[in-house]
């Protein structure tokens, strides 16, 4: 199976926040995407523009001691995970992750290295990443399509 990527160059907060907008704006019900990359790399910023682009106003953070915020007030719900503090799988089971994962809303899950296991088979991995070489503020944002349409 050939896997689809594309790669977006950040220069700054902003660029992240438009090019999580673009994702958000296009982005249909059932979708997972996983987001991936270091503390401050700017998933949050990239969080915020996903939401911006689902039609979401209210402030949105990063759900890290709740491991799941609910959005509802955009064109489809937003599910926003942080699993950075899971301790056990198990706990996904507790929240009821399925009932998300492949329900008609837009999931979005920080740090989806850490229960790879149970990540539907079809999502969307985005990767953010540094290169100080090429500025403080430059970001990389990997977009690959992991199974979405083959």
């Amino acid at each position: 199976m050939e896997r689809n990527e594309k790669f977006f160059e950040s220069y700054k907060p902003e660029d992240t926040f438009e090019f999580g907008r673009k994702i958000g704006e296009r982005a249909q019900g059932g979708i997972v995407f996983t987001l991936l990359g270091d503390l401050g790399v700017g998933k949050t910023v990239f969080s915020k523009g996903l939401a911006a682009g689902l039609g979401i106003t209210e402030q949105v953070s990063s759900p890290t001691f709740t491991i799941l915020q609910i959005y509802e007030e955009g064109r489809l719900p937003l599910y926003h995970f942080d699993v950075y503090r899971i301790g056990d799988i198990s706990e996904m089971d507790e929240i009821g992750y399925e009932d998300y994962f492949y329900g008609e809303g837009v999931c979005l899950v920080e740090w989806a290295d850490l229960i790879e296991e149970i990540l539907p088979e079809n999502h969307i991995r985005i990767t953010i990443s540094k290169d100080l070489q090429k500025g403080f503020d430059y970001r990389k944002i990997l977009v690959e399509d992991k199974g979405m349409g083959d």
